[in-house]
Formats: C-alpha cells, structure tokens, sequence
C-alpha cells in the first residue's frame, strides 16, 4: 500500500516529487481518478475544488476520471477506481466521504484497489484511514458540527488502518484557528496519538513504513 497523505494537495516540489517516484512511470502514461465527494457536503463556494482540480488535471495525465462515490453501482465505482493507476481523494467533509465509502459497502474494494495503486489524500481524503475516526475523537478536536449537520451522531470509520489521527491544515492562512495553541488544546483531551500537518507537509507510507514529508511545519504527539 502507498499512500501520500496531504494537507492540501501537491503544493511543493517535495510531494510532487514524492508522488513521481510512488508512481514510477510519467504522469503521461497514467490514468488518475479524481475523488470530490468530501467536497460536495461543504457549503459555500467551490472555486477551492476547481483550483485543485485544474492543478491536478495540468500535470498532463493519460486518462483524468472524475469519480463521485455516490449514485453509481458498486460495481462500476470499483472497476472505475481499479483503471486508475492514482487514485486522488479530495477534501471537504471527512465524515461524507467516510459515510459514502462504508454506506456504498465500497471499503473492502477501496482497499484492494490500494494494493497495487498510489493513494494520495487531500485533507478529509487523508483523514478517513484512522481507527479512531468516530463520534468519539469528533467531539474531543471539536468537529462534532460536521457530523450533526449530516444528521448523525455516530460514525464507523471505513479502513481503521492506523492508531494515529490526522489533522490537516495547521498554522495555514486559509483556517487561521488552527494555531499551536489550537493544537495544544487538542493534544490535551485526546487519549489516542495525533499528528498534525501544515499545506506543505504530507505523511507517506509504503509498505507499513511511516515517514514524514515536509518543506513546513508538522507535529506527532503520541
């Protein structure tokens, strides 16, 4: 498995770097789906997502498959998301895009397809591996608002994956409450480790091997 977990997508040389030598093959001879479910629970404007969506669609890929998680058969997603050699999640609403993959009965097949395939994330699409993503870690960072307004309290978390949980966007201009001390509250409630990453850092693991990738600032507190 090769996952590159992003804050905010491939912004620096070092992630973009990072996903050419996951894929091992130019952007050109590679297909890519594009994720944007998590977006499409956010309200408000989307310029964001097309901003990200054009970066993406720019690196001159063979085949650019916008691929929404809801409305289509199983089946299809499956196959549409075993085409692509780079599977790319986008963020937006972490708990949607949670929802869409164990409401669909699409985990098992995510994962199989992640077997042979480059994962990259972007915030709420980084955010969905952990085995902690539930009611419970909702209310100690403070994102319990974003699973009422989907009119639930509860929450299975699709691959629980890892023991850690990731929160994006520290320090960033675009969500300036997220500051150290913003952290520094979190790290003190929370009863299960935690990492947090600014828009120029990601977390990538291949293989069951964890490493940091960062032209800025990061933290781990376990």
């Amino acid at each position: 498995m090769n996952l590159l977990l992003t804050s905010s997508g491939l912004r620096n040389e070092t992630l973009l770097g990072a996903l050419r030598d996951m894929l091992g093959k130019p952007f050109g001879s590679a297909n890519v789906a594009y994720v944007p479910t998590a977006s499409l629970a956010e309200p408000g404007d989307h310029g964001w997502l097309v901003d990200h969506m054009n970066s993406l669609h720019r690196l001159g890929w063979r085949q650019f498959d916008v691929l929404e998680l809801n409305g289509l058969p199983r089946q299809l997603v499956l196959e549409r998301l075993l085409n692509a050699d780079v599977i790319y999640v986008e963020g937006g609403n972490h708990y949607h895009l949670a929802r869409s993959i164990t409401g669909n009965n699409l985990a098992d097949g995510f994962l199989k397809a992640l077997q042979e395939r480059v994962y990259v994330g972007v915030s709420a699409g980084s955010m969905i591996f952990s085995r902690h993503l539930d009611a419970h870690s909702a209310d100690i960072i403070g994102d319990t608002p974003d699973l009422h307004m989907l009119g639930t309290t509860t929450l299975e978390p699709p691959f629980g994956l890892f023991d850690w949980y990731l929160k994006p966007h520290l320090c960033s201009p675009g969500f300036p409450a997220r500051d150290d001390a913003w952290a520094d509250r979190i790290v003190a409630r929370a009863d299960f480790p935690l990492y947090f990453i600014d828009d120029d850092t990601a977390i990538h693991i291949k293989d069951g091997t964890l490493n940091v990738l960062s032209e800025g600032r990061w933290r781990f507190h376990p």
